[in-house]
């Protein structure tokens, strides 16, 4: 249990609302949601200094269920209203929900801008690999061949990579989690709450209606030791009960065993968060064409980077007006110094 000011008791329960969850029996989200109230339960903040606001989509339902401020928005368009509110509220602490389908189809163009602008919010992305609410159409995300309502002979479609289309973006903190690795999940949620300027965290969420078993071999006890690589900073990537590890051959990633003879722990790949170009490989582990099929997802916080928050700017541009001697000249400033007389 955490304090308030050291007096009052912050609880997971002050955090909850008197909504009734309405997500699909089992649905990733319940787990998704339990973290975030651990971790805001664990940092001791207030429920009125906390925003949730979120487009639309089964994830974006989160903030009926947050007992704190909150905003279900249009589908797409979260990214304009938490730069809004971060701009004149900057006290606050703004968090924004997400999913494969509200972010990257219609919210696309506006994701993006919030990452290259830096904006101090948390963005969990919901990744599911399907349009949950509205019944299973393939979106974004889903793999090329993927049967679902709207492709009854599989999708066309090439994928987005979340991370690596985010890491293009300047993303000044990129991190992956998932659903069923909660102890994880409240790792990376608080580094990315700790985090001044735009976080985006990636959460692989299982959508036991339309699309179960997406990620099953990351989760399962028998499969994800060798599907799976934990990055920490500083430290080797290793996977397979760190029987395996991944070396750099130029900057080529490639796999090789670390026990009898192997390659020895100092030989392998160290993991440095703040390295720009490793992080571009690291996002791209898993579709990198030359390497399909064999190497580990990766999970954990890939790259961070510390850079002036859009709000801090706009603050100190603001200030430096008001400074200015003399009040200012609206009409000018409208007309502009490019003006024709015609005639």
């Amino acid at each position: 249990m955490s304090t308030v000011n050291g007096t009052t008791p912050v609880q997971k329960v002050d955090f909850s609302s008197d909504q009734e969850v309405r997500w699909c029996p089992g649905c990733g989200d319940y787990s998704i949601l339990k973290q975030v109230q651990t971790l805001l339960e664990q940092s001791g903040k207030k429920k009125e200094e906390v925003v949730f606001i979120s487009g639309i989509g089964c994830s974006s339902r989160f903030p009926y269920y947050m007992d704190t401020y909150g905003l279900h928005s249009i589908h797409g368009r979260a990214p304009a209203l938490v730069s809004g509110l971060r701009s004149v509220r900057p006290e606050l602490s703004v968090w924004m929900i997400t999913g494969d389908g509200d972010a990257l189809s219609i919210g696309g163009n506006h994701i993006i801008h919030l990452l290259r602008r830096n904006v101090d919010v948390n963005v969990l992305l919901f990744n599911n690999e399907i349009y949950g609410l509205t019944k299973g159409q393939y979106s974004p995300t889903s793999p090329e061949g993927a049967v679902t309502r709207s492709t009854p002979m599989g999708s066309t479609d090439h994928p987005f990579n979340p991370l690596a289309l985010f890491k293009g973006a300047d993303a000044t903190f990129i991190a992956r989690s998932m659903d069923r690795d909660p102890k994880h999940m409240r790792e990376i949620l608080a580094r990315a709450d700790a985090h001044r300027g735009t976080s985006l965290v990636e959460v692989y969420q299982n959508c036991n209606v339309f699309n179960d078993g997406a990620f099953e071999v990351f989760t399962e006890k028998a499969t994800k030791p060798m599907n799976t690589i934990f990055v920490e900073h500083g430290k080797p990537l290793v996977f397979a009960n760190g029987t395996r590890g991944i070396k750099l051959n130029g900057m080529t990633p490639v796999i090789v065993d670390t026990y009898a003879g192997g390659v020895g722990l100092d030989e392998l790949w160290i993991h440095d968060e703040r390295d720009p170009f490793k992080a571009s490989i690291l996002v791209r582990l898993f579709d990198d064409p030359r390497l399909e099929g064999a190497m580990p997802r990766p999970f954990g916080v890939f790259y961070v980077n510390d850079r002036p928050t859009h709000e801090d700017k706009l603050r100190a541009q603001v200030q430096r007006s008001k400074e200015m001697k003399g009040p200012g000249d609206l009409d000018a400033l409208l007309k502009g110094e490019h003006t024709w007389t015609i005639g």
